[in-house]
């Protein structure tokens, strides 16, 4: 396992990361205990940066990765978490707030049984008005830094130009990394772009959703997938091509994910521990740089398109 320094935070964290969303049965229901053996696998394997929100499951994720952090030593890992987007009996809500931003700190820190958090997020920011993310939620959170309740504040979203835009308008130092996804991945590389302006500020990348959120897998995407049509398909096409070289298309979009050093990190998720083995067993070798460039000639025009975060 390689390690990357986030920007300038100090925290030296796995190429490749663990995404909790799936603890909060995100995409499928899950078995509580399978899940917390899950945190306990990417521990033993060498990750040691995890992320989580309250949005995920409603609170459920903080609430299960909180019971696998009471059995591994603070030392063994860094935790992210945010605020901004919440939810209850099923219904979506989303509150900007600085009050509501410095509560959720603290209800977070009690579902996950913890002291402090290492990295702070406002959460998919192109759902709020991102002059309150620059004028409130953030003050709210540098506030909390400076007490040591947090120890690094970052934000999330989908649309890079909203990261690029409250970077622009918040003092140097107060975002301190981005968390982009499905924009550094095998059918969108647009991150790309974006790398030597945060680099230029200190600003560390975190990279999510590797496989597209689905996309970019021999199952397909689940039907609430927001990509094209046009998209859908040339990626289905192109996890045929790599059956057909026995090179599954996970395999390879796993290892394309983490080759750019210039990212800190790639998160993944799941709930499964043998998932986990698997992921890290495909970063372990290399990547088939011929193959790659097959498939994205398969994508084609359909490279780079995106969609509206849900």
């Amino acid at each position: 396992m390689k390690y990357h320094e986030i920007g300038k935070t100090g925290m030296k964290v796995s190429e490749l990361s663990f995404g909790a969303s799936s603890l909060g049965g995100v995409f499928h229901d899950i078995r509580e205990v399978e899940g917390i053996q899950a945190v306990f696998t990417a521990i033993e394997l060498g990750i040691n940066f995890i992320d989580v929100s309250p949005y995920y499951g409603h609170y459920k994720a903080e609430t299960v990765l909180g019971k696998a952090l009471k059995e591994i030593p603070r030392d063994k890992y860094y935790l992210s978490t945010k605020v901004g987007r919440y939810g209850k009996d099923g219904v979506n809500t989303w509150d900007y707030s600085g009050k509501r931003a410095t509560e959720s700190v603290y209800e977070s820190l009690e579902r996950l049984n913890i002291d402090y958090i290492d990295l702070i997020n406002v959460h998919d920011i192109e759902f709020a008005n991102l002059e309150q993310v620059v004028s409130e939620t953030l003050p709210a959170l540098v506030e909390l830094r400076d007490k040591g309740i947090v120890k690094h504040v970052g934000i999330t979203d989908l649309q890079l130009e909203n990261l690029q835009w409250v970077v622009e308008h918040t003092a140097p130092g107060t975002v301190e990394s981005v968390l982009n996804f499905c924009h550094y991945c095998l059918n969108d590389d647009k991150l790309a772009d974006y790398l030597e302006y945060f680099e230029n500020r200190g600003i560390g990348i975190i990279n999510a959703s590797p496989l597209a959120m689905g996309l970019l897998t021999q199952r397909g995407v689940p039907a609430w997938h927001p990509a094209p049509k046009a998209l859908v398909e040339t990626c289905r096409q192109a996890a045929v091509y790599c059956a057909r070289q026995e090179y599954p298309i996970e395999k390879l979009a796993m290892q394309y994910a983490v080759s750019n050093p210039r990212i800190a990190t790639t998160l993944f998720s799941t709930a499964n521990p043998d998932n986990v083995r698997k992921n890290i067993a495909y970063i372990e070798e290399p990547i088939d740089w011929e193959l790659v460039e097959k498939v994205q000639n398969i994508i084609g025009d359909q490279k780079r398109v995106s969609w509206a975060n849900s």
